[in-house]
C-alpha cells in the first residue's frame, strides 16, 4: 500500500483539514497517512486482532471482486482479446461467487451490523464519522465494528 502523508492541525475535536490561516499563532500538527484504511489504522493501534483484520479485508476484497462500489456511466476497463479462465471459472462468475460471498457474509453478520460494515470496511470511511453518520454515541462504533467483524471471521472461518 503506498503512504500519502499530509500534515493536519490538531483541534480538540481531531486532526482537521486545511492549513492555519493569517497571522494566527502555529498550533500543533500530526502526520496523517491518508491512504491507510479504517480498519489497518485500528489493528496498528491495538484496537482490532489479526483475526478481525482479516476478516475485515476478506469483506473487502469480495466487495470490490463483485465491483459493487459505485461506477461511472462509461467502463474504461481495456478490451480483452482473449479470455481467460483462473480457477475453473470465466470472469462473470468470480464475480457472481465473489457477490454471493459478500451476501452471505453481510448476513451471517445480523441485522444492524452491515451499515457499519460497509461504511468502514467498504467505503472506507472513518469511525468517527461513521458513528455520527449513523447516529451512534461517541466511541461505540469499535466495539460494534468488533462484533461485526467476528461474525464475519465465523462466516469466512478464519481462526
Amino acid at each position: 500500500m503506498k503512504r500519502q502523508l499530509v500534515e493536519r492541525e490538531l483541534t480538540p475535536e481531531g486532526p482537521r483539514r486545511g492549513a492555519i490561516k493569517g497571522g494566527a499563532k502555529p498550533r500543533r500538527t500530526v502526520t496523517v497517512n491518508v491512504a491507510e484504511s479504517p480498519l489497518v489504522w485500528l489493528h496498528a493501534r491495538g484496537h482490532l486482532a489479526d483475526r478481525l483484520l482479516d476478516a475485515g479485508e476478506a469483506l473487502r476484497s469480495d466487495f470490490e471482486r463483485a465491483q459493487l462500489s459505485p461506477s461511472v456511466t462509461m467502463r474504461w476497463d481495456p478490451v480483452r482479446v482473449k479470455s481467460t479462465v483462473e480457477r475453473g471459472l470465466a470472469a462473470s462468475e468470480r464475480q457472481v461467487a465473489a457477490r454471493q460471498r459478500f451476501d452471505g457474509a453481510i448476513k451471517a453478520a445480523g441485522r444492524g451490523l452491515e451499515d457499519i460494515l460497509w461504511r468502514v470496511v467498504c467505503a472506507g470511511e472513518a469511525l468517527p464519522d461513521a458513528e455520527k453518520t449513523l447516529g451512534w454515541p461517541a466511541r461505540s462504533g469499535k466495539l460494534v465494528l468488533r462484533i461485526a467483524l467476528e461474525r464475519v471471521a465465523e462466516f469466512y472461518r478464519i481462526t
